[in-house]
């Protein structure tokens, strides 16, 4: 269960008590991702999200930050996705309000100081260049830019060199009076508080936080209508993703479609997995995979293969999908893949991080906030008419996509394997 309690500012404090655990997690989330930046700022969430840590009024330096959640063997980090972002401490219980003094001073009083954004601008290159290096991460960017297009949805969070080397303390400011607002935020705490605790602790942390929200991002206009991208490179395997365009996740089919993955290739006795790797013997990884942003969405597999298997791992699984399309899935399939799902769900949800993020996500980005018992009544109403349905609507040919990282130098033969 959880309780959405609201600070005279408007800022939602969720509360999502766990029984039986020790350790509380103080989560902010925000809805300032990268969907948020114009091409001039390609690049600003993210960084804005390294620079709250450089310090703030009371802990001025990344140093200071890191030595109070050290210094009680706590955990600490950010992320950056496309629609969020999100800011949060881990601690023993009866760290709670270090936690919250930590994660309020770095909200409200970071100071954005230009020496540190010098040196942070080396550190994020380094990171991008990590991912360059990484081609199975490398390939999952290369596919929303293909299937998004050139818009902020298509380009990665990292941004683009010359707005990291440009960046300046104003930006980051202007960038978190914007975004950063009570009406855009939601504080959630997860573990072993009370409500009564953690109005008492927002309302002493974070009501100070005001100001309304100044930008909005703009809907996806439509799908890119390139097919094939390839990036020659010079690695041991060639890297693929091999999807379609989805569903969002306000989407009626949310759950079915989840389902639907899961049956594909969301586990080691999904289709994929069974019969590419364990019957072919054509990759060491493979997997089906959602992204469910609020207007748009993807389905897509992605694996690493043997070069000079590459093709027949893209007709491999170009047919299970068209099988799945033709033939549709079995009960026995839709009943595992929901038990698979609420079963992975439960487990992760014994964590106060992961039971925070279930529930700020949803309070920020959702008009509803389902409880655990809600979410799993909506994936057993899903029914296996409604996943062959979805399959033969989402899963066609000639809206496939294909991304390969590899030795491959010819996209015109990649694309007659799409034809």
């Amino acid at each position: 269960m959880f309780t959405i309690q609201k600070l005279p500012s408007g800022l939602p404090v969720l509360t999502a008590p766990s029984a039986g655990t020790e350790s509380v997690t103080v989560l902010v989330f925000a809805g300032a991702g990268s969907r948020y930046e114009t091409n001039d700022e390609r690049g600003i969430s993210h960084f804005l999200e390294h620079m709250f840590f450089k310090g703030g009024k009371k802990y001025k330096t990344t140093q200071e930050v890191s030595a109070a959640i050290d210094g009680v063997g706590g955990d600490f980090n950010a992320f950056t996705g496309k629609e969020y972002a999100g800011y949060y401490v881990k601690v023993a219980a009866e760290e709670i309000e270090l936690a919250c003094d930590v994660l309020s001073d770095m909200l409200l009083h970071a100071t954005f100081p230009q020496e540190e954004i010098e040196k942070e601008r080396g550190v994020i290159m380094e990171e991008e260049r990590m991912y360059q290096d990484t081609p199975m991460y490398r390939a999952g960017w290369d596919f929303e830019e293909l299937l998004y297009g050139d818009c902020p949805l298509g380009w990665d969070t990292i941004g683009k060199e010359k707005v990291i080397r440009s960046v300046m303390t104003k930006d980051f400011q202007t960038h978190k009076d914007n975004l950063y607002t009570p009406d855009n935020l939601v504080l959630t705490f997860a573990g072993k508080v009370t409500d009564k605790q953690a109005m008492t602790l927002a309302t002493k942390y974070f009501a100070p936080i005001g100001g309304k929200k100044k930008k909005e991002f703009l809907p996806l206009k439509k799908y890119g209508g390139k097919k094939v991208y390839l990036r020659t490179k010079n690695t041991e395997q060639a890297h693929l993703v091999l999807g379609f365009p989805g569903l969002s996740a306000l989407d009626a089919n949310h759950f079915t479609i989840k389902i639907l993955s899961v049956i594909l290739g969301g586990n080691m006795s999904s289709r994929m997995f069974l019969n590419i790797r364990e019957a072919k013997g054509l990759c060491y990884y493979i997997a089906t995979e959602l992204d469910n942003y609020l207007d748009c969405g993807s389905l897509a597999t992605r694996a690493g293969v043997d070069q000079s298997r590459l093709h027949e791992a893209i007709s491999a699984i170009r047919n299970e999908y068209e099988v799945c399309a033709a033939k549709g899935v079995t009960d026995e399939e839709v009943r595992r893949a929901k038990d698979y799902l609420k079963g992975k769900i439960t487990l992760g949800l014994e964590d106060s991080e992961e039971r925070a993020h279930f529930y700020g996500k949803q309070q920020l980005l959702y008009p509803e906030t389902r409880t655990i018992e809600e979410y799993f009544d909506e994936l057993e109403k899903v029914t296996k008419a409604q996943v062959n349905d979805l399959a033969k609507k989402i899963l066609k040919t000639e809206e496939l996509r294909l991304v390969v990282i590899g030795k491959e130098e010819s996209e015109e033969n990649l694309e007659k394997l799409l034809q």
